[in-house]
């Protein structure tokens, strides 16, 4: 008997995933463990094993579906079975060759927004046509219509409104005469078609160019461009000269890319934390001799004590949590006009990986030794550069570090992480010229480090007296370390 297999729920807070791939396709035989395709939230990736051992009797979701959970995303079953009682709006296009099919998808709800419209990359100049091009009634289309009562895909849809085809005018080669992404493609690769007002203008005239209007629909304005130049023949004149210039390569190839997954999220939310905070970023730098040569003796102990990999990095961070017991203020979250301080601090690590900029919490952070906080450390960036990340542990965090000294950063102003009020950027160690005991010129190497803070809450004396605190607690790293 065939089954369906749903988009499972990763985390407690996660209300949709991403397809980014397909494993599989229509006619595979699977096993319960064989992965169908990788997913990703917005925090995480992992695979969607089938669940059941069979056929691969329809795929329900393409790549690039952002799909909410518990959707269904494909059905396993025996070969030949009916699964038109199975698929979310009529039979599954099991037939198709093209891979992932676009096929019905469960209405969006708030919870779970609708995919970005994909664009096409350097598309190559087309001949114009009217055919199935309408870009007013296509944002009518969009305006008006849902899921659940037009005969258009949410892909097709998105890519509709974007380009400027009416796309409930065409014609549909997917289930039940639904139009999916490959018609509107087809309809785009068609020409680019006239604005209303061009079309008005051109009295049953199609020119055979490019327009300047969106999806390179031909506007008015490139009409007159076209008649003025035509008007003038003389070789070699003015004419000749402007046809040189438009018909070259520019300005080049170039590749679009839908925002999408972490990317997305990790715009959305440094707009929003520019757009809701009052940030201002002071810098400093700490003497770095206690922590180079903290770091150098660590790395030279027997590896049974554990101390071996702990990092000039992990130094820092920790230095930085024993600092705010004495500045409570910055250990604190602003949302809603309320202003929430923490007994504990829960530290959130900027973290670069494969998809992205994420942030992962150190639990308890101010609870633990230096070696604890160290193995953990490493174990969440870990994770989070793996994909297996938890996402419930990419949420939480009461204080951020950022860490961009192994780029050789010497200043730079994070964002805030919202709802905190305070981000601590570490800088690179750096020689500094200095003034000996004696009086003579000396070389000192120095660490920066830049502190934002939310000016609506921590005014600049706090956050200056933070950082006086944590220079000294890193120049003596030892005795910090003790305490």
């Amino acid at each position: 008997m065939a089954q369906i297999v749903v988009m499972p729920q990763l985390g407690n807070t996660v209300e949709s995933c991403l397809v980014t791939g397909w494993l599989v396709g229509v006619g595979d035989a699977v096993e319960p463990a064989t992965p169908l395709c990788e997913i990703e939230t917005d925090k995480s990736a992992m695979e969607v094993p089938a669940g059941a051992a069979g056929t691969v009797l329809a795929l329900l979701a393409a790549e690039g579906d952002d799909v909410p959970v518990k959707a269904p995303i494909a059905i396993v079953g025996e070969p030949g079975e009916d699964v038109s009682g199975l698929a979310p709006d009529g039979p599954a296009d099991a037939a198709s060759s093209q891979g992932p099919v676009d096929s019905p998808q469960p209405a969006p709800t708030a919870a779970a927004p609708a995919p970005a419209a994909p664009s096409d990359a350097s598309p190559a100049p087309r001949e114009a046509s009217a055919t199935g091009i309408a870009p007013n009634a296509a944002a009518a289309d969009a305006a008006a219509a849902s899921p659940g009562d037009s005969p258009v895909s949410p892909r097709a849809r998105a890519l509709a409104a974007a380009r400027g085809v009416a796309a409930t005018s065409l014609t549909g080669s997917g289930p039940k005469g639904r139009v999916i992404e490959r018609d509107v493609r087809s309809a785009l690769a068609a020409g680019p078609g006239l604005t209303v007002g061009a079309k008005a203008a051109a009295n049953g005239f199609v020119p055979a160019m490019t327009g300047s209007g969106i999806g390179g629909r031909v506007t008015r304005a490139d009409l007159a461009d076209a008649n003025a130049q035509t008007a003038q023949t003389a070789p070699g004149g003015p004419a000749a000269v402007a046809a040189s210039a438009t018909t070259g390569d520019f300005p080049g190839p170039s590749t679009d890319t839908p925002l999408k997954g972490v990317r997305k999220l990790v715009a959305e939310r440094m707009m929003e934390s520019l757009a809701a905070s009052a940030q201002l970023t002071y810098s400093l730098t700490a003497p770095a001799a206690g922590l180079l040569a903290l770091r150098a003796r660590f790395k030279a102990s027997d590896p049974e004590l554990g101390l071996d990999k702990i990092t000039v990095g992990d130094l820092v961070g920790y230095a930085a949590v024993k600092t705010l017991a004495r500045h409570p203020g910055l250990n604190s979250h602003l949302s809603d006009g309320l202003w929430r301080r923490f007994d504990h601090v829960h530290l959130g690590m900027a973290v670069d990986t494969p998809r992205g900029l994420l942030v992962p919490t150190l639990r308890n952070a101010s609870s633990l030794g230096l070696r604890e906080f160290s193995d953990a450390s490493k174990v969440l960036a870990s994770q989070a550069i793996g994909g297996s990340i938890n996402p419930d542990l990419l949420a939480g965090a009461t204080f951020t570090v950022s860490n961009l000294g192994a780029f050789g950063i010497e200043s730079f102003t994070p964002l805030l992480n919202l709802p905190q009020v305070a981000i601590l950027g570490v800088d690179a160690i750096t020689p500094r010229a200095a003034i000996g005991p004696d009086g003579e010129i000396a070389v000192e190497q120095r660490v920066g480090l830049s502190l934002t803070a939310d000016h609506r809450v921590i005014d600049g004396a706090d956050a200056a007296r933070y950082l006086r605190d944590l220079a000294r607690a890193i120049a003596d790293i030892d005795l910090t370390i003790l305490a």
